[in-house]
């Protein structure tokens, strides 16, 4: 198969780039910049193109010899000039999980999915971890980095394919999977999905094409469990004894543990490779001595992880970057209680992306009104004089624990210099 990759150096399509290399698929394409993922595969000897993607390199390519498939990122407009090359020339595009999914077809693996709202990117971290720990080869792709891995892999001697397999753009709805997780489902994606309903919906059909699921009844949205689910809905007393930090980690680790079980593996050696899980980059990841950084930016994220923060110190100080203007609108009034844990809140202004240019930009006060805590919230900015808030509060011997899926991660690391 002959490849083409648009955006092959972005965090989503690089690893896929990776992957079909590792797969034996001829690889080439594009990207607006240079990156450490470009010359990483350029250094594999993967022929691209770096600037203007104006669809003249990708003809190129086609007459040298057929592109069989054209992979693109989400963040591509329609009327990209590739794509619309592409269609020009008869060559299929898709996205991702279009390209995993063939991939999966045509090695002949077993897909194990795992899927919902929060916890997905630390599941498919313990499952990669206990494979690992147990050498069982797999193949996989996880939408964060690793300590232990690569982003993504494929190895010619698994029989199993291992996916963070992400709702947004109903992108899960590609699969019908050997085996999924669902760790918790919770609204979410209000742009691709504009009613509660909706979502329920999407996955109440990601369950039916799959061939087992593993879930909680405690933890996900009552609409999507039927009597037609096949698998098991793990209660609150199945929580495995693990010796992780956090509730939620608990919970995850246990439908590893099921899944393994399931699958005829080594349980008893699964338990310990939990125990012993290192956690996965942007998930409560440790950046320096009582400092953290998490992905986290739904009011159950934020509960769960300053739970588990709470188990570590006494004294925990948030700083917290809404995520979307357009979630924030379904979420104004779902913050309540959350922040309860923490002593103080730093509140940062919502980071844009894929916005609906019709809704007005909600303040911090605005989203704020029904905090119980709010007396403990300060607004604040990603500058100075937030970073010597943090510094002081982590020479206080607090925990600080920044949250959000936009610019603080990338904040911080520049800040210590990672």
């Amino acid at each position: 198969m002959n490849i083409y990759f648009s955006g092959l150096g972005g965090v989503g399509i690089g690893p896929l780039v990776e992957i079909a290399l590792d797969a034996g698929y001829a690889v080439q394409g594009s990207d607006l910049v240079d990156s450490l993922e470009t010359q990483n595969l350029r250094d594999r000897g993967v022929a691209m193109n770096i600037g203007a993607q104006d669809g003249v390199f990708l003809r190129e390519c086609h007459s040298a010899a057929p592109i069989d498939q054209l992979i693109y990122t989400a963040a591509l407009p329609a009327d990209h000039a590739e794509l619309t090359v592409a269609r020009e020339l008869g060559i299929p595009v898709a996205k991702r999980d279009e390209f995993i999914k063939t991939l999966i077809e045509d090695k002949d693996l077993k897909l194990i999915a795992v899927g919902g709202t929060h916890g997905k990117t630390t599941t498919t971290g313990m499952l990669l971890w206990v494979f690992k720990t147990l050498g069982i080869p797999v193949s996989y792709s996880i939408g964060t980095t690793l300590s232990f891995g690569p982003s993504g892999k494929f190895d010619p001697q698994s029989e199993y394919y291992i996916y963070e397999c992400d709702e947004f753009d109903r992108n899960f709805l590609h699969f019908s999977p050997h085996l999924s997780l669902l760790p918790s489902v919770d609204y979410d994606h209000p742009d691709t999905y504009p009613t509660h309903e909706d979502y329920a919906s999407a996955f109440r059909q990601f369950i039916d094409q799959s061939e087992q699921t593993i879930l909680w009844k405690s933890t996900n949205d009552t609409s999507i469990h039927h009597p037609s689910i096949k698998g098991w809905e793990l209660t609150d007393s199945e929580v495995a004894p693990v010796a992780l930090k956090g509730d939620h980690n608990r919970r995850n680790a246990t439908l590893v543990l099921k899944a393994i079980e399931y699958l005829g593996l080594d349980a008893a050696a699964a338990l310990t490779a939990l125990d012993t899980f290192p956690g996965t980059d942007r998930r409560f990841e440790k950046f320096a001595d009582n400092l953290y950084s998490d992905y986290g930016h739904h009011p159950v994220e934020i509960a769960a992880t300053l739970e588990l923060a709470r188990e570590l110190s006494d004294q925990v100080v948030l700083v917290y970057q809404p995520h979307q203007n357009i979630r924030q609108h379904e979420l104004i009034n779902e913050y309540t209680t959350q922040f309860e844990q923490a002593e103080t809140i730093y509140w940062l202004p919502t980071y844009l992306s894929r916005e609906d240019p019709a809704l007005p930009i909600l303040t911090p006060l605005e989203l704020i009104q029904n905090v119980t805590n709010k007396e403990s919230i300060r607004e604040s900015k990603l500058d100075d004089e937030l970073w010597q808030n943090i510094t002081t509060a982590r020479e206080d011997g607090k925990l600080v624990l920044c949250m959000g899926a936009g610019s603080i991660d990338g904040w911080l690391r520049e800040r210590l210099a990672l």
